[in-house]
């Protein structure tokens, strides 16, 4: 007899954990499906080991700039990168048993295989085609594995993976997706990284601080597309001014590879093709949700461009089956799944007031070096949708802590609704900025106007004061610059 849940969730990444525990949380019996390791991609192989490398890049960055700051250090910093990595993993490992303790202690049962909706309201787990692989080895004591289970929501929380272009896919060795470049055995001494946005930037701005010679090839004509032009602009003055090579409007129309380099043969905007040739290159063309061999198709669930139609509340076309997370499409980010997953779980429980996802209020962060983040509307975007709008702008040049940083190369960017006040972005570039965005959040979802921040108080001497003073520019009324 199949043992029954009232939540079944597939998947234990950021969305599919953080549902389970909120599900418990609310009385309802709950089950997770994992498949290869908890905490899936984000946790594992995306955010978490990417940001400790980027620590170690980021020490390493300040290392060799230590005379700026009045010091001395004899002989050389350099990079161990086998070192460096191992930090990386126990970092991932770390976190990989807080999910487990999370699962036990919420009384969330982990359920080891791959699931498979047989109908609405049933799953069937197999043996798992993917390795349990490190930090997670062997399989934890305590948990459930195949057979047949049942439960009156199933929520597909299952992720994305590296999108591979036909001709260029990633072979492990010489071209490499983000699993292979976060830990490799040697530095290479050049690299091209193929695409411009979070993944490939971040990877690209490592790289470049571990002294790998990096080239940049974006199809698109801006850096970061997703992000504000002017704000990409003045990120990217900073990368190529460190050494970075940028080709923007340009593609990889063909590789070539030898036994231990590739080249990539770059197609620029007016036809010519320039030959690059590194060591290794990164693939970085984006992610597809992974919505293969669930049994979606042949349960009636409605997919588009891979991914599985929902709506603000998780919901899907058939009653019972929800998705959260990458798999249900863009913004593809960690908070927004765990934002996702706390909304459906509380829609199936009841709870009054449950206000459905907001996607354009969704904060994107971007850790290279110069950090970028953002939330809302771009300012190209406000003027294709029509809207009447007064930007406000304050250089970090002229905020004292910046400059104390010795950081002073960043800009805060906002953007309001000319007749009603209403913040519809914020852009910045600079030191500790995705440590800042959150207030421009927290200022749009409690529908703030211009007149609340400007009579806000921000601490002196703080790079957050440049938020304050992008409002008050936005209305002629900046105080110091």
């Amino acid at each position: 007899m199949a043992e029954n849940y009232d939540v079944i969730i597939i998947g234990s990444g950021p969305g599919g954990y953080v549902a389970a525990v909120r599900a418990s949380q609310l009385g309802l019996k709950t089950a997770i499906v994992e498949r290869e390791h908890l905490g899936g991609i984000c946790l594992n192989w995306g955010c978490i080991p990417t940001k400790a490398l980027l620590r170690s890049a980021e020490i390493l960055d300040h290392s060799n700039h230590l005379k700026d700051y009045g010091l001395v250090l004899e002989g050389k910093v350099s990079a161990d990168v086998k070192a460096v990595v191992a930090r990386s993993r126990a970092v991932s490992a770390r976190l990989n048993g807080g999910v487990g303790f999370l699962m036990k202690k919420n009384k969330v049962d982990v359920i080891w295989g791959e699931a498979k909706i047989t109908k609405p309201g049933e799953i069937v787990v197999g043996k798992s085609s993917k390795p349990v692989v490190e930090p997670q080895h062997p399989v934890p004591k305590g948990v459930k594995g195949e057979g047949t289970y049942t439960a009156k929501h199933i929520i597909v929380a299952t992720g994305a993976r590296p999108r591979a272009l036909p001709g260029i896919e990633p072979d492990g060795k010489l071209i490499w997706t983000y699993f292979e470049a976060l830990k490799p055995d040697v530095l290479p001494k050049s690299l091209i990284v193929m695409g411009s946005g979070a993944i490939g930037i971040e990877f690209a701005s490592f790289y470049l601080s571990m002294g790998v010679d990096v080239t940049v090839v974006e199809v698109l004509p801006t850096i970061m597309p997703v992000e504000d032009a002017e704000v990409t602009a003045i990120a990217r003055k900073q990368m190529e001014k460190r050494g970075m090579k940028i080709f923007t409007s340009a593609k990889v129309a063909k590789v070539e590879k030898s036994a231990n380099s590739i080249t990539a043969h770059v197609e620029t905007s007016d036809g010519k093709i320039q030959q690059i040739t590194a060591d290794r290159m990164i693939s970085a063309v984006g992610v597809q949700g992974n919505i293969e061999n669930l049994g979606l198709e042949g349960v009636g669930v409605k997919t588009d461009r891979g991914c599985v139609v929902i709506d603000g509340y998780g919901k899907t076309n058939v009653p019972g089956i929800y998705a959260i997370g990458d798999v249900a499409g863009p913004p593809m980010l960690a908070h927004k799944a765990e934002h996702e997953g706390v909304v459906c779980v509380e829609k199936i429980a009841g709870l009054p007031n449950v206000h459905a996802t907001d996607k354009g209020k969704v904060p994107g962060c971007t850790y290279c070096n110069p950090q970028v983040a953002s939330v809302g509307l771009t300012e190209a975007k406000t003027k294709e949708l029509g809207r009447d709008i007064r930007v406000g702008r304050f250089s970090f040049a002229a905020n004292g802590k910046a400059i104390a940083l010795g950081e002073d190369q960043g800009l805060c960017k906002v953007i309001f609704d000319r007749k009603t006040g209403e913040l519809l972005g914020a852009h910045m570039v600079g030191a500790e900025v995705t440590e800042l965005i959150q207030g421009f959040v927290v200022a749009m979802n409690l529908e703030t106007t211009e007149e609340e921040l400007m009579h806000t108080i921000f601490p002196h001497p703080t790079v957050s004061e440049t938020m304050k003073e992008a409002v008050l520019d936005a209305y002629g009324r900046v105080l110091n610059a």
